[in-house]
């Protein structure tokens, strides 16, 4: 399978081929209602402002899945890390290895930034995903509870 697999960086023209896999994302996690994002947005921030990063899994030339991450800080390390916002692989490549491949890329990519972490969440409910993570050998940060703020707050 490797030699159908690649793996690449995102490009400005693969901006509706990416909202498509967070819509597909969203579906499968019952959050459509929450995507809001359009093509001008995703390519405003990923390709003229550069928020964030994409890495696009192809088998045979078609595109199966993606990665979208971007960098933060540890203070505790003095070091960046990257955090996976988003890992999807469409359901009739799952269980292929291209899951897998995504993640050993970043962490690839991750040591060669002198990254001092990979980190991500994962909805409690997604078993198969969780059960994919520990495979990878991620471990769970059951100690921190995630807090946000919404956009609807930053106004009042």
């Amino acid at each position: 399978m490797a030699e159908k697999l690649k793996l690449r960086f995102a490009v400005a023209e693969d901006v509706a081929i990416i909202l498509t896999f967070i819509k597909e994302l969203a579906v499968y996690e019952e959050l459509l209602n929450q995507v809001t994002a359009t093509e001008e947005i995703l390519s405003n921030s990923l390709f003229i402002e550069k928020k964030a990063e994409v890495v696009i899994a192809e088998y045979n030339n078609e595109p199966v899945g993606f990665a979208l991450f971007f960098h933060n800080f540890s203070t505790f390390l003095g070091r960046p890390g990257i955090y996976l916002e988003d890992l999807y692989v469409r359901p009739e490549r799952r269980g292929q290895g291209i899951g897998k491949a995504l993640l050993e890329y970043l962490l690839q990519l991750a040591k060669e930034r002198n990254c001092g972490r990979l980190e991500w969440w994962c909805l409690d409910s997604n078993n198969s995903a969780i059960e994919f993570y520990k495979k990878s050998g991620a471990v769970p940060m059951s100690d921190w509870t995630v807090y946000r703020i919404t956009e609807e707050k930053f106004n009042q």
